[in-house]
């Protein structure tokens, strides 16, 4: 299932899923100069969704890879750990560091299961706060296996209710706030400083010395962004509470991915379901470039989400896989506005005018018919790494 969100909403979408107990996962993705709610995007903005059989169990935006918002959750609870430095078999695990580590840190009994039952549904929330006003983008659902290891799920009609009725008094908020990522701080003047409670004041003063978003004293708080802005309205309409214009901004700490892979020179993704063939295609990469860096997946199911955090510079897809041929991969990644660019080489055993012809129609950028020698290989990756 995929479309655009002009011909159907993000509630309708999940509803869908929900009515016909769907197991998958929904990427939703939103152009530059579109309105997120009421906020205008400056850049291309996606979002994920994972099912079990029609409930929702995670989700997560383009920012997937960065650790900061569970670092954010997890001060709640008083749990100051370097997310950074935990197992790298349990980051690559998922090839979503933030649900990996939240598995982790549960195994670990640094965690109770209610404490990460609530830290994913803050999450789910919060997603669903950013993208249900949507009215322009495009959407692909594909039907797959759970997200592994499961931590909770959430059915979606209420959760639909609730994140609508947080819309619904946000927006009663827009005269003085129109972004969740807004920075706030206490005024520098002592008098108008006084009028802040003493409790919250106290608060503030132990996150920064500056501004903070809205949208981060929300995790720290773990209470609802119309109940935070609510609450710190009068003080901002009074002057107590100074609010400034939202902006972008680059986590300290960068990527969490980016960590693991250390900015190599050629990035190359490699889909089959044929693992061997798979490490062959590797092996005979990394031996020739010791700055290529191949990446090697199975489950074409999966293959989406670990795309768009790898950014990769180069994709090979096998064409005959299960569940999702590499036809319907390549569609996929064209019709997503941050990979639509990579080009895209096809591995098929079928040598028929036929076959490249459906390849160059649904995408791809050129084909490689199997068995192959390393040195075609090579020549053909190298010609498209260096155009990237």
């Amino acid at each position: 299932m995929q479309g655009t969100l002009n011909e159907i909403d993000l509630r309708s979408i999940l509803r869908l899923i929900e009515l016909g107990q769907r197991t998958g996962q929904l990427f939703v993705e939103v152009y530059p100069h579109q309105s997120c709610g009421r906020v205008l995007l400056d850049k291309v903005g996606y979002w994920f969704f994972f099912f079990v059989d029609g409930k929702l169990v995670y989700a997560a935006d383009q920012d997937c890879g960065n650790l900061r918002r569970l670092q954010d959750y997890l001060r709640h609870h008083d749990i100051a750990i370097p997310l950074g430095e935990m197992e790298l078999e349990s980051l690559a695990l998922n090839h979503i560091p933030e649900y990996a580590c939240l598995w982790q840190l549960l195994s670990k009994n640094i965690l109770t299961p209610a404490q990460a039952h609530r830290i994913v549904l803050g999450m789910v929330q919060e997603v669903l706060f950013d993208v249900l006003s949507l009215r322009q983008g495009n959407f692909v659902f594909a039907l797959g296996s759970a997200l592994e290891p499961p931590l909770t799920s959430f059915a979606i009609t209420p959760l639909l209710t609730h994140v609508g009725q947080q819309i619904q008094a946000w927006k009663q908020l827009y005269l003085r706030i129109q972004s969740p990522d807004q920075p706030v701080a206490i005024a520098k003047d002592p008098e108008l400083a006084s009028k802040i409670p003493a409790k919250f004041a106290q608060h503030f003063r132990s996150w920064t010395d500056g501004a903070i978003p809205l949208r981060q004293i929300s995790r720290y708080l773990q209470k609802n962004l119309p109940a935070i802005a609510h609450g710190l309205y009068p003080y901002i309409e009074s002057g107590a509470i100074e609010i400034f214009p939202a902006h972008e901004s680059q986590g300290e700490n960068g990527s969490a991915w980016e960590t693991l892979t250390d900015h190599t020179i050629h990035k190359v993704v490699c889909l089959d379901d044929d693992y061997a063939i798979g490490k062959q295609i590797e092996l005979f990469l990394t031996n020739q470039n010791p700055n290529c860096e191949v990446v090697v997946l199975q489950d074409p199911l999966q293959a989406m989400t670990t795309l768009l955090t790898l950014q990769p510079d180069l994709i090979l897809c096998d064409i005959t896989m299960p569940h999702l041929d590499g036809y319907e991969i390549c569609r996929m990644v064209r019709h997503a506005q941050h990979l639509r660019a990579i080009p895209i080489i096809m591995l098929t055993g079928k040598e028929a005018y036929l076959d490249r012809l459906l390849a160059r129609m649904a995408g791809a950028t050129d084909y490689l018919t199997k068995p192959f020698t390393q040195k075609e290989l090579i020549s053909l990756v190298e010609s498209y790494c260096k155009k990237s």
